[in-house]
């Protein structure tokens, strides 16, 4: 290998490892920013991870709104029909939140199994729901159906 051969494989050598390097930090910083969606199901069964942000979907349990009177503190219940958590959010809430509708909420579990969030999105419609929480309320409804069960004559077709 002559002289100028060697200089340019140095420099294509330091090339590839600038882009792997960059490649590798990006990838980095891209799995450190992602919010990873848990119905209350896995997050009772500990699928969830205590020490990141996530989202939380489900329906908000009726009667579970509780309000506290000297601040801006909202205690509620998110369900997906199957497993409950508790959620404290501080701040105001989107218009469209009451009990029976669908909502994601993003936080962190604490140790004591309550979900603290801080930012509550509400769906915008009434034929709306965030499809991780659609997808997860099929899923349950699944389980629960006998192998048995019989369709709606409308479905058969």
């Amino acid at each position: 290998m002559t002289q100028t051969h060697k200089k340019r494989l140095g420099i294509v050598l330091l090339i590839v490892l600038g882009i792997g390097v960059t490649v590798g930090l990006a990838l980095m910083a891209f799995s450190e920013n992602m919010l990873y969606f848990f119905s209350p199901t896995q997050i009772v069964k500990g699928e969830a991870p205590t020490d990141r942000l996530i989202r939380v979907g489900g329906m908000v349990n009726e009667g579970s709104v509780q309000r506290a009177s000297d601040s801006l503190q909202i205690n509620f219940n998110v369900t997906d029909y199957e497993h409950t958590i508790p959620v404290q959010y501080t701040g105001i809430l989107p218009d469209l939140f009451r009990e029976g509708q669908g909502i994601v909420a993003i936080g962190e579990m604490q140790t004591d199994g309550t979900f603290l969030a801080s930012e509550v999105l509400a769906k915008h419609d009434e034929n709306y729901m965030p499809p991780e929480v659609a997808d997860s309320l099929k899923t349950i409804h699944a389980d629960k159906t006998p192998p048995n069960a019989s369709l709606p004559k409308e479905e058969i077709n």
